[in-house]
């Protein structure tokens, strides 16, 4: 058994590993791309979106984290602002159809504080409609502040999600960041929608143990 370090919670292959939200969020397409390579899929992701509370700290822990991503074949660019995020995200779902591409598909995040969901509502909507790749996948992770806690009015992003027709999960905490998380890959890829992915201060700005590796069914 190899010495603890602080680079477990992204390099830990099973087991417990101890991590934030952000990390989570982090390790996420980690995991994603771990699993599309057991199943045969030759897969990368993006990551595109624009900082705010409680996703203020989300593209610090990607820039520490680069070198695992690079990785995974996981590209992480910010956003000059939420809406040129979404679009970028919008074309990753369209690798596919033009020409030849170099991977099966691109799965991809797009994050931004919960008023940024309100200013993107037209890529974030006509992207969903567009659809998301069979091998692609996208969640939306909106940064929810319900008690107005670093925002100036509380805020809630599902009115505006079930207006652009996406589906909603909402996890309890951080092991379901990740569980949720491979589940709305899933569904985006099953369903071809774009899934909203609700992110609120309580959970994000937290930190826990969880479970990962292969034999953790998300079924």
């Amino acid at each position: 058994m190899g010495a603890t370090t602080l680079e477990d919670k992204y390099t830990k292959s099973s087991g417990q590993v101890y991590l934030t939200g952000s990390q989570a969020l982090v390790r996420l397409p980690m995991l994603q791309r771990a699993r599309d390579q057991a199943e045969g899929i030759n897969s990368a992701g993006f990551i595109s979106g624009y900082r705010g509370s409680p996703l203020g700290i989300y593209d610090l822990a990607l820039w520490q984290a680069e070198k695992h991503l690079n990785r995974h074949n996981i590209r992480f660019q910010p956003g000059v602002n939420e809406d040129l995020a979404a679009t970028a995200v919008w074309g990753s779902q369209q690798v596919g159809l033009i020409g030849d591409a170099l991977y099966d598909g691109v799965f991809a995040i797009w994050y931004g504080k919960g008023p940024g969901v309100d200013r993107s509502g037209d890529p974030l909507k006509h992207g969903n409609f567009a659809g998301s790749a069979a091998k692609g996948g996208v969640l939306a992770l909106c940064g929810d502040d319900h008690a107005a806690r670093s925002s100036t009015i509380a805020h809630q992003s599902e009115h505006a999600l079930m207006h652009f027709g996406m589906p909603i999960l909402h996890p309890a905490n951080i092991q379901e960041y990740l569980d949720f998380g491979l589940l709305g890959f899933a569904l985006s890829r099953y369903s071809g929608c774009w899934v909203g992915f609700k992110c609120v201060t309580d959970t994000v700005e937290s930190s826990a143990t969880v479970s990962v590796g292969p034999d953790r069914s998300t079924h």
